[in-house]
């Protein structure tokens, strides 16, 4: 059976091609193991903090520092810091190429690197409750310290995990570009938004809370696979209050938050072992109309001609054969977890 089915709310559209079948284990050579470079070698790694720019942010218990030139902080729990090689500049060089019909202007902007852990090869599903919500707490701070700087329209935040997924460093970290601009996916769904009588994404929301795509649900979230889903195994998170900006979250939220995403990442090892993905936050700043969701987005299928043609994308797992397959592990692991505390 194959069917084509529309977004929630935009004019794009995926096909779901189930007669081209496939199971978790037919992406195994997709997932693939990278070889961890020893962490005396790992530029994020804690004590090689002089291998890196200066660290505009490092996290530790008893407050936030930044290093200098002379003086780098040591024992961080978090540690943000400017990419070595940045998409955007804080002070970027005139455009060479433009003219009439040609529109460019510099390349202002920020690009920072969010490394989760002094400890080479942690993963965010083996993070504490603590770990968890402290990372959550970053996330928050950076993205309203970005927010908040002159000419900034949007900030993105996003997680490439595996060299399929676009990271160039073993060593799990986050990043986040802060940009002059607004993407148009996000003007777009805007614009959709503010034409319905209702937020869109509330209404879904509801509808997937009760349908057989849920995967998991805590006391402030929701992480389902999309009717609309573009790729194999993708999961969106939903707060269920409407809120746009995580700079808006209380600690409960941030928590919550971290809960749910940890959750579902530790389903996707219990499925898939190592699994290249990413994971991008959709929000939006000084906007109410927007509801803020976390995309996954498992990265073990090619876009190839017709989709770059068409950018209409064809899943070869529909969203409830996903969502059965996570749902089934996530209630192992708390059977499992259940079973250690006794």
């Amino acid at each position: 059976m194959s069917e084509i089915r529309k977004h929630y709310f935009l004019p794009e559209y995926c096909i779901i091609a189930e007669e081209r079948a496939k199971r978790p284990s037919d992406f195994a050579g997709a997932t693939g193991t990278s070889k961890k470079s020893h962490s005396e070698n790992c530029v994020f790694c804690g004590g090689n903090e002089e291998k890196t720019p200066p660290a505009t942010a490092a996290y530790k218990k008893d407050g936030i520092f930044a290093d200098t030139e002379e003086k780098r902080v040591r024992n961080w729990d978090f540690r943000c810091f400017p990419n070595l090689y940045p998409a955007l500049s804080p002070a970027p060089s005139s455009p060479e190429f433009h003219g009439k019909g040609f529109e460019a202007f510099p390349g202002f902007g920020f690009h920072e690197v969010i490394v989760e852990s002094p400890v080479h090869g942690k993963k965010l599903e083996d993070f504490s409750d603590a770990e968890i919500s402290g990372l959550m707490r970053v996330y928050k701070d950076r993205v309203c310290y970005y927010a908040s700087r002159e000419k900034i329209r949007y900030v993105s935040l996003f997680k490439n995990s595996g060299k399929a997924a676009g990271a160039s460093q073993n060593h799990p970290h986050s990043q986040l570009l802060a940009l002059p601009v607004c993407p148009q996916v996000l003007e777009r769904e805007l614009k959709a938004i503010r034409e319905g009588e209702k937020c869109p994404y509330c209404t879904l929301l509801e509808k997937e809370k009760a349908s057989t795509r849920l995967i998991h649900e805590n006391s402030k979230f929701v992480a389902f696979a999309p009717y609309y889903s573009t790729g194999p195994f993708e999961v969106w998170i939903l707060p269920k209050e409407h809120i746009s900006f995580l700079g808006d979250f209380s600690p409960e939220l941030l928590f919550a938050l971290g809960e749910i995403l940890r959750t579902v990442l530790r389903s996707y090892g219990k499925v898939f072992g190592n699994l290249p993905y990413n994971h991008m936050f959709y929000q939006l700043f000084e906007t109410p109309e927007y509801h803020l969701n976390l995309r996954l987005m498992p990265r073990i299928t090619t876009a190839a001609g017709f989709e770059l043609n068409t950018g209409i994308y064809i899943n070869t797992v529909s969203p409830e054969k996903a969502a059965s397959y996570l749902r089934g592990d996530i209630n192992e692991l708390a059977q499992e977890e259940a079973g250690r505390e006794k």
